[in-house]
């Protein structure tokens, strides 16, 4: 489409109509009703010959009423529907498994990735409690169940959750849920 001083013209995506007054390469000016001289990409606007001409351009596949019918059209909405066991998923986990927490594990005693492992457990579980996190699933692994035992001490301290073994279907038996009660008054 090409455009020329003094053709009317509407803006696409926006409800601003006016006169052409100037073009410099791409760039439209236009006069607007308003009184406003705004400047646009040429093919940001369309070019206004009387209603019909417009409405024929725009339309020509389909008709006019067709159209706003179609926009008018409500619909039922369909909604996600969530299963309860999906509700129910735990919102964080946390995999204890050494290789996870450092890059090299080779220089680390036994002690020392028992101790790892559980501080990260413990920054994890407070990090949870302060962003009101509800529940929490710690992948542990099966092994010999030694940071399993760990994990049930540190979490005994605590007076405000519960936990238990984690969906075994999803971890097996080497992971355990934390479920962080919300309302508890100190």
């Amino acid at each position: 489409m090409k455009l020329k001083i003094g053709d009317k013209v509407t803006v696409l995506d926006e409800a601003i109509s006016g006169k052409v007054s100037k073009i410099d390469g791409m760039t439209v000016f236009i006069d607007t009703d308003d009184g406003f001289l705004l400047d646009f990409n040429e093919n940001e606007l369309l070019k206004l010959d009387d209603k019909d001409t417009l409405k024929a351009e725009v339309f020509s596949e389909h008709s006019f009423r067709e159209v706003i019918s179609e926009k008018e059209q409500t619909g039922k909405r369909k909604s996600v529907k969530v299963k309860p066991k999906d509700r129910n998923q735990p919102t964080m986990e946390v995999d204890l498994h050494i290789h996870n927490l450092t890059e090299n594990q080779r220089h680390l005693s036994n002690y020392d990735m028992l101790t790892l492992q559980l501080d990260t457990a413990q920054r994890q579980l407070e990090f949870a409690i302060s962003k009101r996190i509800q529940k929490i699933v710690f992948i542990h692994g099966v092994g010999e169940g030694v940071l399993k035992m760990e994990l049930e001490t540190l979490f005994g301290r605590y007076e405000n959750l519960k936990f238990y073994a984690a969906d075994f279907q999803k971890y097996g038996l080497g992971a355990m849920e934390v479920y962080i009660f919300q309302n508890v008054q100190p």
